[in-house]
C-alpha cells in the first residue's frame, strides 16, 4: 500500500512548528517551501492583475498612433489690450495641433478625426514604437468629422473591428489617445477605462461645428483634448467606436464623452479611399428643426415643411406638413432623429417612411435616395477659381436657401476667398443693381468689367443679405 501524499500546506505548518514533537525544522525545506509559496502567490497576484481591460489594452495600442499637425489659420492680431485697437482684425499664422489616429489596414491606412487635420499644411505621424512618418490626407468629410491619412510603411500592426450596434449600457469601454502627444516624449497611448453610458445619442450642434454627431456612444472614460480620433474599445479588445467629442466647462473631461459609431466611421473611410469624397444621398424633404423639438409629444412625429418638386420625397407621394412619425423602423422624436437617419444613407438606398397626414392612420412611403443636386448641377467657372451653381427649387431645397434665385458659391479657391470674401455656400443674389438669376450671368456680368472698376457684390450668407465692394483688376 503506498504511502498518502502529505499537502504542501500541512509540510509546511509542520516545519514551521519544529514538527509535533518540537524538533527544529531543517533550514533547507523551509527554504523551498517558502520559495514555492512565493512563486504561487506571484503567479496569483499576476493572474488577478491581468484583466480583461489590461489585455484587450495590449491588444490594440500597438496600432495607435500620436498625430501632429501644422496649419495655417486665422487668429486675432495682436496680442495686447491696446492692440485690438491698433491692430483690429484678423491675420494667419502658422499654429501646430495634435490628435491620435489608429491603423486600420496594415499598408498605412489610418482613421482619425477631421477635425484633427483640418486645413492641415503638414501632418506628420508617431507610431507605437517611436517612429516618425509624414503622413498624406487621402481625404476628409467635415460632416461626419471623419479623415483617412496614409503612411508610407508596410506589415503594421491594425485594430480588430468590433461592433457599436450590440452595445449593452454598463459594459467596459478603454479610450485610448495621446492627450499630451509629443510632450511627454514617449508615444505610448493614454488609457482611461469607463463604461457605455448611453448610446444613440444626438447632440445639437453649434454654430462653429460642421460636423453632425449623431448617433453617438457616449461614454464616461476620460476624452480630453489630443485623444480626438483615437479608438474606443470594447473589453475585447475590438474597436467600436471613434473618440470625437465631450461635454465641458473646464476643457478636460467630465465623464461626458462621445464616440462615433465604428461602422458609420469605416463607411465613411471605405468611400475616401474609394472615391476621394463622399457622396451623400438625397431624399428631397426638409423637416421642422429645432424650434419644434418640443412639439414632439402633440405631433407624435417630424412635420414635413418642405418638399422639393421633382425629387425623391415628391416621387414617393409625400406633401408638405405630412407628419413623418418612423424611418427605417425607427421613431422619429425629432429633426435630428431624421438627420441620423439620412446621414448613414447611401445613394440609391431606399427609405421607408411611415407618415400620417389629416389626422388619419400612418401610411407606408417608400423613397428612394438620389446624388445631391449640387453634385449633378452644371458648374460655370469664373475668375479662374470661383465655381458657381445656378440656383433652382431643389439646390433651394438642399441648402435651405432663403433667396429665390442666385448662384451659389459651390467652391472657391483660398486667393479668390481672400480677395474677394466670398465662402463656398454663399448664394451671389445682385452686381451693382443687376439681380443674378444664373451662375452664367454672374460670368458675363464680371467679364464686362473695365480694369479697377469697382462693383458692389450682394449675396446671402447664413440667411442674412450682405455685400462688400470690390475692384475688378
Amino acid at each position: 500500500m503506498s504511502r498518502p501524499r502529505t499537502p504542501a500546506v500541512l509540510l509546511l505548518a509542520v516545519a514551521l512548528t519544529g514538527g509535533a514533537c518540537g524538533d527544529a525544522p531543517e533550514p533547507g525545506l523551509v527554504t523551498l517551501l517558502d520559495a514555492q509559496q512565493r512563486v504561487a502567490t506571484q503567479h496569483a497576484v499576476d493572474a488577478s492583475r491581468q484583466t480583461a481591460l489590461v489585455t484587450a489594452t495590449g491588444r490594440v495600442s500597438p496600432a495607435v498612433v500620436s498625430i501632429s499637425v501644422e496649419a495655417r489659420r486665422l487668429v486675432p492680431r495682436g496680442r495686447g489690450f491696446f492692440d485690438f485697437f491698433v491692430f483690429p482684425g484678423e491675420t494667419e499664422e502658422t499654429t501646430q495641433s495634435f490628435g491620435t489616429g489608429f491603423i486600420i489596414r496594415p499598408d498605412g491606412l489610418i482613421l482619425t478625426n477631421q477635425h484633427v487635420v483640418s486645413g492641415a499644411e503638414s501632418i506628420s505621424v508617431s507610431l507605437a514604437d517611436g517612429t516618425e512618418l509624414a503622413a498624406t490626407l487621402l481625404g476628409e468629410d467635415p460632416t461626419t468629422d471623419i479623415a483617412v491619412l496614409r503612411v508610407q510603411r508596410r506589415d503594421l500592426p491594425v485594430v480588430t473591428i468590433g461592433r457599436s450596434t450590440d452595445l449593452m449600457i454598463g459594459e467596459w469601454l478603454i479610450a485610448l489617445g495621446n492627450p499630451f502627444t509629443f510632450l511627454l516624449g514617449d508615444a505610448q497611448p493614454t488609457v482611461t477605462a469607463g463604461v457605455v453610458s448611453a448610446v444613440g445619442r444626438n447632440l445639437l450642434p453649434s454654430r462653429d461645428q460642421p460636423g453632425m454627431y449623431l448617433d453617438m456612444i457616449q461614454t464616461d472614460a476620460a476624452i480630453n483634448p489630443g485623444n480626438s480620433g483615437g479608438p474606443l474599445v470594447n473589453a475585447l479588445g475590438e474597436v467600436v467606436g471613434v473618440n470625437s467629442s465631450i461635454f465641458t466647462n473646464q476643457g478636460g473631461s467630465i465623464g461626458l464623452g462621445f464616440a462615433i459609431p465604428i461602422e458609420r466611421a469605416l463607411r465613411v473611410a471605405d468611400e475616401i479611399v474609394r472615391r476621394g469624397e463622399i457622396r451623400r444621398a438625397w431624399t428631397g424633404l426638409e423637416v421642422e428643426g429645432a424650434s419644434a423639438m418640443r412639439e414632439w409629444k402633440r405631433t407624435g412625429g417630424v412635420v414635413v415643411t418642405e418638399v422639393a418638386a421633382g425629387g425623391p420625397a415628391a416621387r414617393a407621394g409625400i406633401r408638405p406638413q405630412a407628419v413623418v412619425v418612423e424611418a427605417n423602423g425607427r421613431p422619429l422624436r425629432n429633426f435630428l432623429d431624421w438627420e441620423a437617419v439620412k446621414l448613414d444613407l447611401r445613394v440609391g438606398d431606399v427609405v421607408t417612411l411611415r407618415t400620417r397626414e389629416g389626422g388619419r392612420e400612418p401610411v407606408e412611403r417608400r423613397i428612394t435616395t438620389a446624388d445631391l443636386p449640387t453634385v449633378t448641377a452644371e458648374k460655370v467657372s469664373v475668375l479662374r477659381g470661383l465655381e458657381l451653381i445656378t440656383v433652382t427649387p431643389a439646390i433651394r431645397s438642399e441648402r435651405r436657401i432663403r433667396s429665390e434665385q442666385g448662384a451659389l458659391v459651390f467652391r472657391v479657391q483660398p486667393e479668390i476667398a481672400r480677395a474677394t470674401g466670398l465662402r463656398e455656400g454663399d448664394i451671389v443674389v445682385a452686381i451693382n443693381r443687376a439681380a443674378v438669376i444664373s451662375a452664367a450671368q454672374v460670368s458675363q456680368l464680371l467679364g464686362a468689367m473695365r480694369p479697377r472698376q469697382s462693383f458692389r457684390l450682394v449675396f446671402e450668407r447664413g440667411g442674412q443679405i450682405t455685400f462688400t465692394d470690390l475692384a475688378f483688376q
